[in-house]
């Protein structure tokens, strides 16, 4: 199996290549056609150049970003949990950002703390109570971590958290209601460059921390007795794994809703790919995350337009019978 990943730079090679591809090529395709004489056009004014540079740009761009930090912080927990069908959808962490959100719609509050918007902080808090209530469920005795006690206490907080989104929108009117739903579906409906640069610091620091601990997610994915005699200071870094995996998925699932699987699929064919040593893992699961993303929105904003399928929508039914055949394998 060792001889099939020797070429590894070869291989990120590829997957940088076609993340560039896709980059390139997406922004062409929607609703309505636009040519590449609009992108350099002198009319700023036209309809197809805003539609460029305004709308299928940066979504193009926020989409790439999204996927690729999903897919980062899916591999993380992966590596802590040793099991590969950990993820932040399958722990809870997106449903308890997600019902973070929707107390902050339904309350119709409207603030921001030192350039984070409210719905990033109050999504931020539910991830990081979601993923405290599961750490502390799976533990048992002898401070020990069950891997099927934590897949089970993730799938059951994520339940309770989901029926506490329902019992919001209950509560909610009309409007209130219909955003609550629209936004749960997941979807990039980016206008401007706005959204880029309020998930971009979440973006910064998630993938710069996740590349520093490189080595000590090799050490832990070995086993957390193997990791402490290796000098790995397991309660410190899982903590501040947790903290920032939490700080991740808030300020993502704030501009873009709780988009499923992504946390799943990138890392598993990312590892099928090139292996588990995660100095390469991490920058293929970031590359094939991203294009993977930037990929179904483009479908999904094609295949039956004009009108505009929630990305979200179409990763669940893609991710539903991967995770059914990673369970049977």
């Amino acid at each position: 199996m060792e001889a099939a990943f020797k070429n590894r730079g070869g291989m990120l090679g590829v997957l940088f290549v076609l993340a560039v591809m896709v980059l390139m090529v997406s922004p062409f395709f929607g609703s309505s056609t636009v040519g590449w004489s609009d992108v350099f056009s002198s009319q700023e004014s036209s309809v197809a150049t805003k539609i460029f540079w305004q709308i299928r740009l940066p979504r193009v761009l926020v989409s790439f970003l999204a996927g690729a930090t999903f897919a980062l912080c899916g591999m993380v927990f992966q590596a802590l949990f040793r099991n590969p069908l950990v993820s932040p959808s399958t722990l809870g962490v997106s449903t308890g950002a997600s019902l973070g959100a929707s107390v902050y719609i339904w309350l119709g509050l409207s603030f921001s703390l030192v350039g984070i918007s409210g719905v990033s902080i109050f999504a931020f808090l539910g991830a990081l109570l979601s993923i405290l209530i599961v750490w502390s469920l799976a533990r048992v005795q002898y401070n020990e971590t069950s891997t099927a006690r934590m897949l089970l206490a993730g799938v059951a907080v994520s339940f309770f958290f989901a029926s506490l989104i329902i019992f919001i929108q209950y509560l909610s009117d009309v409007t209130e209601s219909f955003k609550i739903t629209r936004w749960l579906m997941g979807g990039l409906f980016v206008f401007g460059y706005k959204p880029l640069f309020d998930i971009l610091p979440f973006v910064l620091i998630g993938c710069g921390t996740i590349w520093y601990f490189t080595n000590e997610l090799n050490v832990f994915a070995t086993g957390e007795e193997t990791a402490q005699s290796r000098g790995v200071d397991v309660s410190i870094m899982v903590k501040i794994i947790f903290v920032l995996v939490s700080l991740i998925i808030g300020g993502l699932v704030a501009v873009c809703g709780p988009i499923a699987f992504i946390g799943i699929i990138a890392p598993h064919i990312a590892r099928l790919l090139i292996g588990s040593d995660h100095r390469y893992l991490t920058p293929a699961t970031f590359l094939f995350g991203g294009l993977f993303l930037t990929l179904c929105d483009t479908i999904a904003r094609t295949v039956i337009a004009p009108v505009e399928i929630p990305v979200g929508v179409l990763t669940a039914l893609l991710g539903g019978p991967f995770f059914l055949w990673m369970l049977r394998r």
